[in-house]
């Protein structure tokens, strides 16, 4: 339309010259343009391509939960069979310790480490500490037959040097949970594994000068 034309419309339709100011029109403009891109965007070819593709990520996407759940599945299948197999190398140490233990490599000729043994063989926990305090009472006879001085064990090892006695730190950490059971009485929570390792360590002591 040229100027000329326009000034006829304009002439013929006054109201032509300013449809551009009706926001009619302009809404009227907008609905159409909105209608074409719906059109075109949910067009059946289009919603085949959107269908097909969301099928595919949704099979590939299964098909990763699907290998992730087999892969953890047979992860933890070998974990519970390493930990079986640890348990059960850690319960037959245990007999084999316990064994030895009760046994006491042999039948001690010392009644006192005997006394020990069947203080640790209880199931009472009362009777586990006994089993220390016993020990130490051994320790303490032993550190006076090698004629270390003092009034009580710990003097003794005080007075005690690593060449006459090799195992002196095991001897103190053995004595301190002694003295622990002692101060704390019931209130100190000792348990079987515990109490069989410190017992392990007097009895440590107590081979090397062939005292059990």
């Amino acid at each position: 339309m040229d100027v000329s034309q326009f000034f006829n419309t304009s002439l013929e339709d006054p109201s032509a010259s300013y449809k551009f100011l009706d926001p009619g029109y302009w809404f009227d403009s907008i609905v159409s343009v909105v209608q074409g891109v719906f059109q075109i965007t949910f067009s059946q070819e289009l919603t085949s391509l959107i269908k097909g593709v969301a099928t595919f990520l949704a099979i590939f996407f299964i098909t990763i939960i699907l290998y992730s759940a087999v892969r953890m599945f047979e992860i933890r299948r070998k974990e519970h069979d390493h930990l079986a197999h640890e348990i059960a190398e850690f319960a037959h140490h245990q007999k084999e310790k316990e064994k030895k233990l009760r046994e006491g490599e042999g039948v001690s000729k010392n009644l006192r480490w005997v006394q020990v043994l069947e203080y640790l063989a209880s199931h009472n926990v009362n009777d586990w500490k006994l089993a220390i305090i016993e020990a130490d009472s051994m320790l303490d006879s032993l550190m006076t037959d090698l004629k270390f001085e003092g009034e009580n064990l710990g003097e003794k090892l005080k007075s005690a040097d690593r060449d006459k006695f090799r195992n002196l730190t095991t001897a103190w950490e053995a004595h301190t949970v002694r003295n622990k059971i002692a101060h704390e009485g019931a209130s100190f929570d000792l348990s079987l594994h515990e109490a069989r390792r410190v017992v392990a360590l007097y009895e440590q002591i107590f081979r090397e000068f062939g005292y059990i």
